[in-house]
């Protein structure tokens, strides 16, 4: 569909020509194409991103992401063809704050249609440590640094706000299919709601309320339904922790009841085993949904959250 492209210039359209888009195919990733097709065109920074376009949109869409399965979405770094994507796309769905490459793309392109999943909701500054404990650990041991969170997704209620707000995007933009959008939006908002409520029933009962991490992804998650979120690591996945983060971590998770060391599907899962071997601790996989591979525990955003959700109910001894 590519609405945008009647307004394109005949030099930027020849420059976009020359970075090879429109021989590209749709198949996601680095190769699908993000212009030149009879649909309203989606450029997605990443997979929560591009599951809300793709439910959202229906089959009115075609959606890339620039983020292919497997790459860890905070390390991406955005080609030349990337760029012309977004520069030829009706309309860019990212998360500002998550992805540096991603917002300096989209900040610099012309695309009309720019959704900014961050603007809405509401994002809050979250530390190593999240949730019902956090202040009383941060008063007796101090906090490592935090910084605004945008695991947004990871919380079924602010992914729901994120999806209503795309859906109304979609709408103004490609206003002949708006109907079907606001209906894609609602049927989406109500599996959204629905697995908020299994969340809440399912955690509500549990021996500990405290989880342990190698990310820092889970924040909004464990102030949603109660629960204490201590990380090994930061925002930042790569960040090493330091020797005392450890001491305090092995002496809370005995203090908490703490069973398990959660690591996920991206990421080297190194210092979780390091970490509970050395406090006699299981490890298992919380996954932050930021890609779907063979590793996930589920074909798509639902299907892991729910898997997501066994898995802490073992942690956490659900009663």
């Amino acid at each position: 569909m590519n609405v945008r492209r009647r307004l394109i210039s005949a030099a930027a359209a020849t420059a976009v020509a020359g970075l090879g888009i429109g021989t590209l195919t749709a198949c996601g990733g680095d190769s699908a194409a993000a212009g030149n097709t009879d649909k309203f065109d989606v450029v997605a920074s990443f997979y929560p991103m591009a599951y809300l376009a793709e439910r959202i949109g229906g089959s009115h869409v075609n959606v890339t992401s620039l983020t292919a399965p497997g790459q860890e979405p905070h390390d991406l770094e955005i080609s030349a063809r990337q760029r012309g994507r977004v520069e030829q796309s009706d309309a860019v769905l990212y998360l500002k704050g998550l992805q540096p490459a991603v917002d300096e793309a989209v900040g610099q392109s012309e695309a009309r249609t720019k959704i900014d999943a961050a603007s809405l909701t509401t994002l809050e500054k979250h530390g190593n440590e999240v949730g019902g404990h956090a202040a009383e650990h941060d008063h007796e041991h101090g906090e490592e640094g935090g910084g605004q969170d945008p695991h947004i997704w990871l919380d079924p209620v602010r992914y729901a706000e994120v999806a209503r707000g795309v859906g109304a995007a979609f709408a103004k933009a490609d206003p002949l299919h708006a109907a079907d959008y606001r209906k894609n939006t609602a049927a989406l908002v109500g599996e959204l709601d629905a697995l908020d409520a299994e969340f809440a029933a399912g955690l509500k009962n549990t021996k500990t309320k405290v989880f342990l991490t190698t990310h820092a992804a889970f924040g909004y998650l464990a102030e949603r339904y109660g629960l204490t979120e201590e990380a090994i690591n930061g925002l930042d996945p790569e960040s090493e922790p330091s020797a005392a983060r450890v001491r305090e971590l092995e002496k809370m998770a005995k203090a908490d009841h703490v069973s398990t060391v959660f690591y996920e599907t991206l990421v080297s899962d190194k210092t979780a085993r390091t970490v509970a071997r050395d406090a006699g601790l299981r490890t298992d996989v919380l996954d932050p949904i930021e890609g779907i591979t063979k590793k996930s525990r589920g074909q798509d955003y639902l299907q892991v959250m729910r898997a997501n959700l066994k898995s802490l109910q073992t942690a956490l001894g659900t009663k």
